[in-house]
Parts: C-alpha cells; structure tokens; sequence
C-alpha cells in the first residue's frame, strides 16, 4: 500500500521539471520502521565508510565528500519510485541526531547492514526499485573512491588503489549486485 504522492515543488539543475514528471510516492508503508531506517541510512553509512581512511586506500579528502553527497542527491533524479522516497527522507530529516562513529565506518556492520537490506528488498520492493537502489547505493562509494584529491570540483578517476576496488567489490557482493 502507497501513501500518497507527494508533488515537486521545483526541479533541480540537470533534472526534468516538476510539471514534467510524477512526484515521488512515499513508500515507506511497505516498510516497517527498522527495515526503512536500515534503507535511509545506508546510503549515508556507505559515503562514510568509502571515505574514512584505511590501509592501502588513497587519502581522501573534502572533494571525496562531497562526490559522495552529490551521487545522494542524484538520487532525486532516479526513475525509481524507492530511490526517490528514500532520498526524499533523507532530505527531510531534521532531527540532527547523528549516528556513533563506530556504526558508520565499521566494516563489517556495514556489509551485515548492506545485506540485510539486500533482504529486506528482495521481500518487499519491485525487482527494478532493488535493483536501482542497489546499484544507487554502491554509486556512492564509487563515486567516493574516484574522486581525485585536489581536482576540481566533479572531476573523477577510476579508483587509485588495490584497496578501494576490493571496497567497491565486497560492497557489490554484499548488495547482491554480483
């Protein structure tokens, strides 16, 4: 069961304008409350984790960040309805209660975290909503991995060490993205 739509008030840079496509329905009634805070705070566990400095990662910085926010947002443009939703509540969120550091970089909570909502997708959503919130979450680490330290703003590089790309593989493996 869907809530009702919600419309776009505008559009943003780059996405079609809010008269030229639906809003996002609020998909959060097909959820319970813990299945869909673990798919609104993954996106932002995941942006954590590729960015935290590591043995054998390059050094990342606020460019790194900020990648990582950008491919959030572009979220809002996704053609799914999930993707939408979710990036809608993470937008809507004002309670500023973070989250304890070790629950946003731990690895391995984050793989668990990954593959519980890998679970939680394949019960619940339409197969091409998990697909694209799958592969939308792991945009996020990549687009934090290729981030070139220093560049200017948008420019991105195929990741710069052996370590980030088994990041970016055991986050595939772990969203059933095989």
């Amino acid at each position: 069961m869907l809530t009702p739509e919600v419309p776009m008030s505008h559009s943003v840079e780059g996405e079609p304008s809010a008269a030229g496509r639906r809003g996002v329905p609020l998909t959060t009634a097909v959820y319970s409350a813990a299945e869909w805070d673990l798919l609104t705070t993954l996106p932002g566990r995941v942006l954590v984790a590729a960015a935290a400095p590591a043995p054998g990662r390059t050094e990342r910085g606020v460019m790194a960040s900020l990648a990582g926010l950008d491919a959030v947002a572009a979220g809002r443009a996704s053609d799914s309805d999930l993707v939408r939703a979710v990036v809608a509540t993470i937008y809507a969120r004002h309670d500023g209660t973070p989250q304890p550091p070790e629950r946003l970089t731990d690895l391995v909570d984050l793989l668990a975290a990954c593959r519980a909502a890998s679970r939680v997708l394949r019960r619940r959503a339409d197969p091409a909503d998990s697909a694209a919130y799958r592969q939308w979450v792991q945009s996020v680490a990549g687009r934090v991995c290729r981030a070139v330290p220093g560049a200017g703003a948008g420019r991105v590089d195929p990741p710069a060490s052996p370590a980030d790309r088994r990041l970016l593989d055991r986050l595939g493996a772990a969203l059933d993205l095989g």
